[in-house]
């Protein structure tokens, strides 16, 4: 009551998963700004369902009648009208970032190509984990926005036949990038009772947007950073972070990242080179020429847990002060570096509610 009565919206926090608070103002003030920013939607006139409904039955059919997929296959792909809904988009905010930006998501949970959308991970992304993940650790809502340029150009396509995969599961790779296509044209959804679509790129939110993003980083890589590098560096990349070692002279290293953020027009890198960089939650420092990590904390980031006071079953507790140890051995590289961690770890359960 106290929320819509001071026009207030409670969020949970994009990465921290904390609670954050905000007025609905600046929340519509910077959806609407993140919306032209991109021009990645545009708004629509009408109620898209149907048509969305007709153009994803269609091609299913098209495909089984050219046994391009199995009557089995096209029962599992075809969308339910009565279970079937658009998908909206909500935004989350980001306040470990300078003004509080927000994340776009589109909840398509009911939406009519979750199901393609669904296979084609279920399809692709073992194969993106066991040939591509020696480079894989295991934010990129610019990469995101611009996906269906990444299925024009055939990287997808390139990257299966890279892998000897012509078929995957008896899936031709033709079929597997148009059904990929449907996925990120049939993206209608509802915004502040607006219906909208992407006109560029692909929903955060559904199964194959993210498997798409990592095959695109993994041409990225494969064509800006790995030639570059000295067989004993060390590379690791989740997503569109990126970590790498280097013995070159900063100038050299920052000739190679320029040079990478020349490869697509909406790729753009913010490095940061030093003796120490943090790297997720991992910071890792040079100390005379020897390897050194402990944890990173953000500086936004609330040193708290569960509340002790919750209603949580008493086992999550008991996993809560488990994994932050584990993750304190781990990441320590001297016992000087994991006591330090471990008296901070202390600290927050002593003054943790």
């Amino acid at each position: 009551k106290k929320l819509k009565k001071y026009k207030l919206i409670l969020r949970e926090t994009d990465k921290s998963g904390v609670l954050h608070s905000g007025r609905a103002i600046d929340y519509k003030r910077k959806a609407a700004e993140y919306r032209q920013t991109t021009g990645a939607y545009e708004e629509l006139t009408s109620n898209p369902f149907n048509d969305i409904i007709c153009t994803v039955t269609r091609l299913l059919n098209q495909l089984q009648s050219m046994k391009r997929i199995s009557e089995w296959h096209r029962r599992k792909m075809h969308p339910v009208r009565k279970k079937t809904e658009l998908a909206y988009m909500y935004f989350i905010p980001k306040p470990h970032k300078k003004a509080t930006p927000l994340r776009p998501v589109l909840n398509t949970v009911h939406a009519a190509t979750k199901q393609i959308s669904q296979y084609l991970d279920k399809l692709i992304r073992p194969l993106f984990d066991r040939f591509v993940r020696q480079t894989t650790i295991v934010d990129g809502a610019n990469l995101l926005a611009h996906l269906q340029k990444y299925i024009q150009k055939a990287i997808l396509a390139e990257f299966l036949r890279e892998h000897y995969c012509e078929k995957v599961n008896g899936v031709s790779i033709d079929t597997i990038v148009e059904l990929g296509r449907i996925v990120l044209k049939a993206n209608a959804f509802v915004c502040t009772n607006k219906f909208c679509r992407h006109i560029i790129g692909g929903a955060m939110g559904s199964a194959f947007t993210l498997t798409l993003a990592n095959i695109f980083m993994w041409k990225w890589e494969k064509q800006t950073i790995l030639p570059k590098l000295g067989s004993h560096e060390i590379y690791g990349r989740y997503i569109d972070d990126v970590f790498f070692t280097s013995n070159e002279f900063q100038g050299k290293v920052k000739e190679l990242l320029e040079a990478a953020n020349n490869f697509h027009p909406n790729i753009k890198l913010e490095y940061n080179i030093g003796k120490f960089v943090a790297f997720l939650d991992v910071l890792v420092k040079n100390n005379n020429g020897i390897l050194a990590s402990s944890i990173y904390h953000k500086p936004s980031a609330q040193p708290t847990v569960v509340s002790f006071l919750s209603d949580h079953p008493r086992h999550v507790f008991r996993n809560v002060i488990q994994t932050v140890l584990t993750r304190a051995v781990r990441y320590s590289s001297t016992f000087e570096v994991f006591n330090n961690e471990r008296r901070a770890i202390r600290s927050m359960f002593l003054y943790n509610r």
